[in-house]
């Protein structure tokens, strides 16, 4: 197992992606998945596009909360790390 390599500016574990930003996307373009384009999670960025286009627009509600849950909770990057304030 290999540690991951040291990003400047930033504590050691904590992603190079902002909460603020991810949650930001979640809310004003959750419907097409971008808050979890943003942070890496591609299945399930494209599943929230899916669930939008089938339901007509009211799997949106999804990427709503999901980027109101970021915003409060904090969230993780692809690799797992906590997303950084």
């Amino acid at each position: 197992m290999t540690t991951p390599p040291y990003q400047p500016g930033y504590a050691p574990g904590y992603s190079d992606k902002s909460k603020v930003v991810a949650g930001i996307l979640g809310i004003l373009l959750g419907t097409f998945g971008a808050g979890r384009f943003y942070t890496g999670h591609t299945k399930i960025a494209v599943l929230q596009l899916v669930v939008s286009f089938v339901t007509c627009g009211f799997g949106a509600l999804w990427g709503l909360i999901d980027g109101i849950l970021i915003l409060v909770n904090g969230g993780t990057d692809a690799q797992g790390r906590p997303l950084r304030d």
